[in-house]
C-alpha cells in the first residue's frame, strides 16, 4: 500500500509559518474513504517519521496530526517527539473517561493539543481545560457564533485557529475576531488586482526577471547580473554547495556555479531569487510553494516522457505570480517572455501543459479525485507521485 502525505501550512496571524498540518491519502486508488481513521493516523505517522523523516517534510516546523480517541487512549502520540507535533483531538464529540486521562497525561508531558472541527458543548469542558489549540471552520461559524465561542472560553488559556480562510477579506475578518492563527488558501490568491502599473521597486524585478528569461541573453549577462547583487551571489553558492547536489569540492566562485549548473540551471535559480525579493511583502511560504510547484511539474513531465521540461518547472513556478504581485495574471504574462504555451496555461487555463498544473495543484490541496483525474490525463501511475512531490519539497528548502 503506498502512502501518500500533504502539507497544508498554518500561519500565526501575522502570516509567519507557524506549521503544517500533515494529511494523507493512500494509492492506488488514493481515496480517503478507503482506510479507517486509525489506520490513516498510523499510516500518516510511520511515514513522515520512520519513512521519509520529519524534517523533509516540515523542515523545523512542528505538524499537526489527527489521532482518534482509540489511538489517544493507547498512548500512540507519547511515542514521538513532543516538539515535532501537535496533537489534534476530534473536539465535537463528548469525551470518554478513557480518553480524557489519555490527554490529561500527554498534557503533562508538554504536548500541545488542538480541539479539531470545534463546536461548543458543556459537556466539553473537561477537555477544552486541557485543550491549547481550538480551531473554528469559519464556513460554518458566523460572527455571532464565533463571538458567542469566545466568550465562553475567555477564562480559558486558549489559542484560536481559524481553518478554511479562503479570502484576504476573510483574513482581516478573523483577525478582527481575535484569532491567534489562520489556515487556508487565502495565501496563494491575489490581495487585490492592480490594473495600473506596478511599484517602481517591483517593476525593476519583474524587468530582470524578463531580462534573466530571454533566449538571447548571454551567460556572461547572466553572470553579471548575479555578480552585481550580493544577496544573489551569496544563496546561488549556498544553494550549489547544499545537500541537494552533494558536491565532493566546494564551489567558491560565480564562474563555478554557472560552469557546475549550465545556463538552464542557472536561468532557473535566478528566477526563483528575483521571485522571492518580489515576494518580500508576502508570506515565504508562498514562494516555497511557487518552487514546489515548479519542481513538481518538472517531475510530473519526466515521469510521462517529456524530453524538455523546463517549460513545465516555469508553469508550475510562476502560476502564483498574481498572488506574488498582487496583479491580474494576463497583465502580468504580457511583460514576461514566456512560452505560447505557459501563457494559454495561465491565463486561460487551456492547453496540453493544463494536466501538469491541475496534477500539482490538486495533490498539494488534498483533491484526490482532481488529481487522480490529471494523472490518468497524464498517463502517470498516482503510486509514483509522493516520491516526486518530496523531491520537490527538498528542491524549495535552500529558499529557506
Amino acid at each position: 500500500m503506498d502512502v501518500h502525505i500533504v502539507r497544508q501550512p498554518i500561519f500565526d496571524i501575522h502570516t509567519r509559518l507557524f506549521a503544517y498540518e500533515l494529511l494523507l491519502c493512500q494509492s492506488p486508488a488514493m481515496r480517503p474513504d478507503g482506510p479507517s481513521g486509525d489506520r490513516t493516523a498510523t499510516g500518516l505517522l510511520s511515514t513522515a517519521f520512520l519513512t521519509e523523516g520529519i524534517e523533509i517534510i516540515a523542515g523545523n516546523k512542528p505538524c499537526f496530526i489527527r489521532f482518534t480517541a482509540n489511538l489517544l487512549i493507547k498512548d500512540l502520540a507519547a511515542s514521538f517527539p513532543k516538539h515535532t507535533i501537535i496533537i489534534e483531538i476530534p473536539g465535537n464529540v463528548p469525551p470518554s473517561p478513557e480518553m480524557l486521562a489519555a490527554c490529561r497525561s500527554l498534557s503533562r508531558q508538554g504536548f500541545i493539543l488542538a480541539l479539531a472541527e470545534f463546536v461548543y458543548a458543556r459537556e466539553l469542558l473537561p477537555l477544552i481545560e486541557l485543550a491549547n489549540i481550538v480551531k473554528i471552520d469559519c464556513q460554518l461559524a458566523d460572527a455571532a457564533t464565533i463571538e458567542r465561542t469566545r466568550a465562553r472560553l475567555s477564562r480559558c488559556n486558549l489559542k484560536f485557529l481559524a481553518e478554511k480562510v479562503e479570502t484576504h477579506e476573510e483574513l482581516a475578518r478573523v483577525r478582527t475576531q481575535g484569532f491567534n492563527y489562520v489556515q487556508g488558501a487565502f495565501f496563494a490568491r491575489p490581495e487585490s488586482l492592480r490594473l495600473t502599473e506596478l511599484p517602481s521597486n517591483k517593476l525593476h524585478l519583474l524587468r530582470l526577471l524578463a531580462e534573466v528569461n530571454r533566449p538571447e541573453v548571454s551567460v556572461d549577462r547572466l553572470e553579471h547580473i548575479v555578480a552585481a547583487d550580493v544577496a544573489i551571489t551569496y544563496k546561488l553558492l549556498r544553494y550549489v554547495n547544499s545537500a541537494f547536489f552533494s558536491l565532493l569540492r566546494q564551489v567558491a566562485s560565480v564562474r563555478q556555479a554557472i560552469v557546475y549548473l549550465g545556463e538552464r540551471e542557472l536561468r532557473r535559480f535566478v528566477t526563483l531569487v528575483i521571485l522571492s525579493e518580489l515576494a518580500a511583502d508576502k508570506p515565504a511560504e508562498l514562494v516555497r510553494l511557487s518552487a514546489v510547484r515548479g519542481r513538481f511539474c518538472e517531475l510530473l513531465g519526466r515521469e510521462c516522457g517529456r524530453e524538455d521540461t523546463a517549460e513545465l518547472f516555469f508553469l508550475g513556478l510562476f502560476s502564483l505570480i498574481d498572488a506574488l504581485l498582487d496583479a491580474p495574471m494576463a497583465q502580468l504574462m504580457d511583460k514576461l517572455p514566456l512560452g505560447a504555451g505557459i501563457k494559454e496555461a495561465l491565463v486561460h487555463r487551456q492547453g496540453p501543459l493544463v494536466p501538469f498544473l491541475d496534477a500539482a495543484i490538486a495533490y498539494e490541496q488534498g483533491r484526490t479525485e482532481a488529481c487522480l483525474h490529471a494523472l490518468a490525463r497524464l498517463r502517470i501511475h498516482a503510486g509514483t507521485i509522493y516520491a516526486l512531490y518530496l523531491d520537490a519539497i527538498t528542491f524549495a528548502q535552500f529558499l529557506d
